[in-house]
């Protein structure tokens, strides 16, 4: 039996070459399409490779006769109606951890980024300025770290912070605290961890539960002056009580690399100077790509009962 596999988000090479060796595969990579064009082609398929781009809706599930798969290449699944795949017998496949190293080694560039102010001290010396006492700067060392999901990427981030002398605090429900005190962190509460943490970095799924888990209430029980971190998803944050916060100097700053809508176009924290901003580059490096790529594909490929060539 042949299996038609679409792919309508980039993969890297590597990855594409072994879906393509596998036998019994046939791989259509499409692009950038729209839902209008998607609607013509998934009918046709039996399994479906996204990454982050491509909305896997409801209209297309249900228009996927055929559809027995949808991968995706990353960690959230919050383009994909996972419900409406889950009522048509569709099973949905996400490799979370492929990405750890990338987004871990992204939230410590933005912290030091606001901690020693490297945006504007850049931007300073590239219009001919040499000014140092505007940049006088803040350390890692010795600060408390809260991790708010404490997965793979969480874990992650803890062995950095260890690296930087940090203290990391943790919140994570779904995992035993003996496991969180393993990976060298003391599990709290949320609100105890929040009361804590010099710095608070998001670590979580975008799911009913999750969505605006931080608003007015949590932020204002952060110590004064102090850090958030999102490099997870936007909707985990009310962004109209962060910048309120960062306003009154309740919170000292925060960096942000996703945003409840991207990209944020009118969002006042675009302009603020205790923001530093990245635009959803937490998974963005050819190593956290290829990894993310050839583990869906080797996964996809297991559950379809298809090995690769030549093994």
């Amino acid at each position: 039996m042949t299996r038609r596999v679409l792919v309508s988000d980039p993969l890297s090479a590597r990855a594409l070459e072994a879906l393509r060796a596998a036998p019994g595969v046939t791989v259509d990579e499409r692009l950038a399409l729209a839902e209008a064009d998607l609607l013509a082609l998934v009918p046709e398929i039996d399994a479906w490779i996204v990454r982050g781009a491509t909305k896997v809706t409801r209209r297309l599930i249900e228009a996927a006769t055929r559809l027995r798969w949808v991968a995706r290449a990353g960690a959230g699944l919050d383009n994909i109606d996972v419900a409406a795949a889950r009522e048509r017998g569709v099973q949905v496949l996400n490799v979370p951890g492929a990405n750890a190293v990338a987004v871990a080694e992204l939230v410590f560039g933005l912290l030091l980024g606001l901690l020693r102010k490297i945006p504007a001290a850049d931007a300073s010396v590239r219009r001919g300025e040499w000014d140092k006492s505007r940049f006088m700067g803040r350390e890692l060392r010795g600060k408390t770290l809260g991790i708010v999901g404490l997965g793979k990427i969480g874990r992650a981030v803890a062995q950095r912070a260890r690296g930087f002398e940090m203290t990391c605090v943790g919140h994570d429900p779904l995992i035993p605290d003996a496991d969180v005190r393993a990976a060298g962190v003391e599990p709290l509460a949320l609100d105890a961890l929040l009361a804590r943490a010099d710095i608070v970095t998001l670590h979580v799924p975008l799911t009913p539960e999750t969505k605006g888990m931080i608003g007015p209430a949590q932020l204002a029980r952060m110590p004064r002056g102090g850090i958030l971190v999102n490099a997870a998803r936007g909707g985990l944050v009310d962004e109209a009580a962060l910048l309120a916060s960062l306003e009154s100097g309740a919170l000292s700053a925060a960096a942000l690399d996703v945003f409840a809508d991207e990209p944020p176009k009118a969002s006042p924290l675009l302009s603020h100077p205790r923001v530093v901003l990245t635009p959803h580059i937490g998974a963005a490096t050819a190593e956290a790509q290829e990894a993310v790529g050839e583990e869906i594909v080797k996964l996809l490929l297991k559950q379809m009962g298809t090995a690769p060539a030549g093994r």
